[in-house]
């Protein structure tokens, strides 16, 4: 079994800590919990490079090894890090469960290294007709992110 873990940074207000596992060749779990957001919807991805030197702008575009379209996890045409929304609840928590099967910790395509960024607002899953549907799901600011580190 792989794991890997994020500590969620780059924001006063926003913390949180996010677990992957994966067994084998299958899919990857993601565990998380999420604390200071506002209640609602917020998009959730994994983005390319695990760098924050400049905040969260500097984690690069979504997690993209295929080249596809913005899209909705559970869509065939998708960047690998599309990992849809996360629901904040009244208190601004969310705990969340995902399994997904195109971030493997291991192989060529491994997301170890590369970020995870929360966004501001809901991604619209590449639906909404915006000019940043297709390409981020337009989902607003990143509000939160932290670098995927390998957990022992």
């Amino acid at each position: 079994m792989v794991k890997a873990v994020v500590v969620l940074g780059t924001n006063e207000s926003v913390k949180g800590t996010i677990h992957f596992t994966q067994e084998g060749e299958g899919p990857t779990t993601v565990t998380g919990s999420i604390s200071g957001l506002k209640p609602g919807l917020h998009g959730f991805h994994v983005h390319a490079l695990g760098d924050t030197t400049n905040g969260c702008m500097s984690t690069g575009p979504h997690f993209n090894p295929g080249g596809k379209e913005h899209g909705a996890p559970h869509e065939e045409n998708r960047h690998a890090g599309d990992l849809g929304n996360v629901t904040a609840g009244e208190d601004g928590t969310v705990n969340f469960t995902i399994v997904d099967s195109q971030i493997p910790l291991s192989g060529p395509h491994s997301i170890i290294g590369r970020a995870v960024v929360v966004h501001a607002d809901p991604d619209d899953l590449g639906k909404g007709g915006h000019e940043l549907s297709k390409s981020t799901g337009n989902a607003g600011g990143r509000i939160a992110c932290g670098i995927i580190g390998l957990q022992g």
